[in-house]
């Protein structure tokens, strides 16, 4: 076993035992760690998700990015993928995919400016796309302990508490100004995996964010956009309760009435289809039991009738933009669920 594996068994949040990150797969199947002991990773997934990691190795830049058009989201895109390695076990330098990983986080890392926002020198960007290349990076450092990680993801945090709203969310603009729920997913996030990882965050923050999630609830058991007010949708539904969750919030009564919404709600919201499943993946994972066996058992069947492929080379686009390589990448983070390996999903 490696020293990075080593590393991280002792930073986790939670115990877990970890196959070698060498291997794309283990030897057996991989049972979930949050309460759900049967649901496993069966051959036929088990390919799909092999067949992803083929597809994502083969459409990296020479750079070392994932982008859509003209550099469109670069850091973001990378950050995703990177995340849908990490969830298969693979790390900078180790296993089958360490070069291609080792590339990508070189990237991200180059993407922190001095002032710690995170954004490519081409294309687009915005502080959706930093948080979720912060929250990669967070993952990063708490799965490898590389030191050399810590300084730029202390700076991105550091960005982020200070362009908190008065609101207490976040907006697109690195500065304090609106906010909206989507946006403070993932900064709030972003944040929480830092702290998880050792970095200094104040809780004030973490809270003041909350705060503004659940301002975002309405009636009905959804989430608006803003908290002043609109209709709610699944997908950031599912994206408020995941933030929610992930702060620790598991048996909050809006929790319930969120995911109650969901499901109730998802299959009718093709238009943002691809961004809802890459939370409620996790929502379900962290709930743990019949429910997160029903729910893997559904979408796995869901995501793989939209599976591309070119031989063993398998993708998906996303439905509701991104490109192939974000949705790609999402669809494999879900699949690979059940491995167990980011700490951030361990209650």
């Amino acid at each position: 076993m490696s020293m990075t594996i080593k590393k991280f068994i002792l930073s986790a949040l939670a115990a877990s035992v970890l196959s070698s990150p060498g291997m794309v797969m283990a030897a057996e199947p991989v049972k979930a760690k949050s309460g759900a002991d049967d649901v496993v990773v069966d051959e036929r997934t088990e390919q799909m998700i092999k067949g992803g990691l083929k597809f994502l190795a083969s459409s990296q830049k020479p750079n070392g990015s994932w982008a859509e058009g003209d550099n469109n989201h670069a850091a973001a895109i990378t950050a995703y993928v990177l995340l849908a390695f990490m969830s298969t076990g693979h790390l900078p330098g180790e296993g089958e995919y360490g070069a291609v990983v080792k590339r990508g986080s070189d990237f991200l890392l180059n993407c922190v400016r001095p002032d710690g926002y995170i954004a490519a020198a081409a294309g687009s960007h915005n502080m959706y796309g930093h948080g979720i290349a912060t929250l990669a990076l967070g993952e990063l450092y708490g799965m490898t302990r590389d030191e050399t990680v810590r300084p730029r993801l202390e700076r991105a945090v550091k960005l982020i508490i200070g362009s908190q709203s008065k609101e207490g969310g976040w907006r697109y603009n690195p500065k304090p100004g609106d906010a909206d729920v989507s946006v403070s997913v993932l900064q709030v996030v972003a944040l929480r995996v830092a702290k998880n990882s050792g970095i200094d965050v104040p809780q004030e923050t973490i809270d003041r964010a909350i705060s503004y999630i659940r301002a975002c609830h309405h009636d009905s058991g959804g989430f608006t956009y803003q908290a002043k007010g609109g209709q709610p949708g699944a997908s950031r539904t599912a994206a408020a309760v995941y933030a929610l969750q992930v702060c620790g919030l598991y048996d909050d009564k809006m929790v319930k009435s969120g995911v109650d919404y969901y499901i109730r709600n998802y299959s009718r919201d093709r238009q943002h289809f691809t961004y809802g499943v890459n939370y409620a993946g996790p929502i379900y994972y962290m709930i743990g039991g019949d429910e997160w066996r029903k729910f893997y058992a559904d979408i796995k069947e869901r995501i793989i009738k939209d599976v591309k492929s070119r031989g063993d080379v398998f993708y998906w686009a996303s439905q509701g933009g991104g490109g192939d390589s974000y949705g790609t990448a999402i669809n494999v983070g879900v699949l690979a669920m059940p491995y167990g390996y980011l700490p951030l999903y361990q209650r």
